[in-house]
């Protein structure tokens, strides 16, 4: 039985201690059909009371024992209105009720656990939470993959992407269409789009905002998608690059928020505080205590998809080891080159260069190194909606380069693989930095104006 079933039992039962109250006065006044009325409808709220309980735990329990116990004398009662005291009848109901409200108390609960990832290359940000889940025998976990559309130039909503088959196997996916939220009310819902109608390149259905999503669970826990670089605290003018992060919806609405590490924890704290403060939020949001019971530094799931990942555990497509396998069956040395978002819409044409002076160079090294470009999966939403006039002449890069087949173009939705399966990473600042790091593998950052 879930925690928000059995409450709506109590109160329930509260209800009928009160109707038990109203036969004792009426009786006593010697209104016996208006008891008769009263008695018959504590019977069929308590017969329902017993079929839903069966429908859960199944036939059996002491609760329904009691409530069968509680119809018996119910009816006993009913035949004898004009012999029995109101005081006796009173306390016989209440007697066998209490019982039955007690044996509910002692039915176990179990709690339910509703994750609601957009995007599937970000579904690492919460795998290790969802496992944990579902290896509790007291939890049901869920798995239901979010739509999301693409975004405008004007704002309006464009193409709509559902990326359920995109998962690995051992995640048991549900349809978005066969969870009704409000109706299953899980205890906690995890989310780690924190946007809702902010980002103008991509969106959620409005039913899916952080905003509506908190009236749907007990708690609402956000974990971020990404890994930020760890700054200190006091650092403002890098605190003043990363703050906006600290102050977004899903931070706002969340019941709890999870974060990498305490550094970033007080700095989530610090932000919110002045922005909440900014802003005209009433006591509540900007009471440090509370943010503190909020803003937890639990760490990071990205980072604990990439220590427990393996590389003999990995799935190589056979395409990508025709690249990977020299004529002796050997392996050349796999870099991972992650182009981001920002540094295109930073840079514009100097960037499109500097992708094509890499690829070139990288081809012409391809006997002994093989490239695995993995470009951030939501960079041609972005160019599309922020930079249409950059999208043609990206288009003919990623074309070109697939083609060619040389090099490794890897667009699925697994992250790990990449950082697993490769010897160094080579590209643009980003968070998936962060991760490689924990990989103990070399790192270096590409600079734009170096061709």
């Amino acid at each position: 039985m879930r925690k928000f079933q059995k409450q709506q039992l109590k109160d329930i039962f509260k209800e009928i201690h009160i109707v038990h109250q109203q036969c004792r006065d009426r009786l006593a006044e010697k209104e016996y059909q208006t008891v008769r009325n009263l008695l018959a409808d504590c019977q069929e709220t308590v017969i329902q009371i017993g079929e839903f309980i069966e429908d859960l735990e199944g036939t059996g329990t002491e609760a329904v024992s009691y409530l069968e116990r509680y119809c018996e004398e119910l009816y006993q009662i009913s035949t004898q209105l004009e012999e029995i005291s109101a005081h006796k009848a009173y306390k016989s109901l209440e007697g066998i009720l209490i019982k039955a409200e007690n044996a509910v108390d002692h039915i176990s609960i179990r709690k339910e656990i509703v994750f609601l990832p957009y995007k599937a290359s970000m579904w690492d940000s919460l795998e290790s939470v969802y496992l944990a889940a579902r290896e509790d025998e007291m939890c049901d976990a869920y798995v239901v993959p979010i739509p999301y559309y693409d975004k405008n130039a004007d704002g309006s909503f464009g193409e709509m992407h559902y990326e359920g088959g995109d998962y690995p196997d051992n995640i048991e996916i549900t349809h978005y269409e066969a969870y009704d939220l409000e109706q299953m009310h899980p205890d906690v819902i995890y989310i780690h789009n924190p946007y809702d109608n902010c980002n103008i390149v991509t969106s959620v259905p409005e039913r899916y905002f952080s905003s509506n999503l908190r009236n749907c669970t007990d708690c609402l826990v956000y974990i971020p998608y990404f890994i930020l670089n760890e700054i200190e605290p006091d650092n403002q003018e890098a605190v003043d690059h990363m703050k906006h992060f600290c102050f977004l919806p899903g931070v706002i609405w969340a019941d709890k928020v999870i974060v990498q590490s305490e550094k970033m924890r007080q700095i989530y704290i610090n932000e919110f505080i002045k922005a909440a403060k900014e802003s005209g939020l009433p006591e509540e949001y900007t009471n440090r205590k509370r943010l503190e019971d909020k803003i937890l530094a639990l760490g990071s799931p990205k980072l604990d998809k990439a220590r427990n990942t393996r590389r003999e555990d990995l799935e190589v497509p056979d395409e990508w080891l025709k690249v990977i396998e020299k004529p002796d069956g050997t392996w050349k040395k796999i870099i991972f080159y992650n182009t981001s978002i920002s540094a295109l819409l930073n840079d514009d044409e100097k960037m499109l260069e500097k992708m094509k002076c890499v690829f070139s160079i990288f081809k012409e090294q391809q006997d002994t190194v093989a490239l695995l470009w993995r470009p951030h999966p939501l960079i041609a939403s972005t160019i599309k909606s922020m930079k249409p006039e950059l999208w043609a002449d990206y288009e003919k890069i990623v074309e070109a380069y697939r083609e060619e087949g040389w090099g490794i173009y890897d667009d699925s939705a697994d992250l790990e693989r990449a950082v697993i399966l490769s010897d160094a990473y080579y590209g643009d600042m980003s968070s998936v930095v962060q991760v490689y790091q924990e990989t103990g593998k070399p790192v270096m950052i590409q600079n734009v104006d170096v061709l």
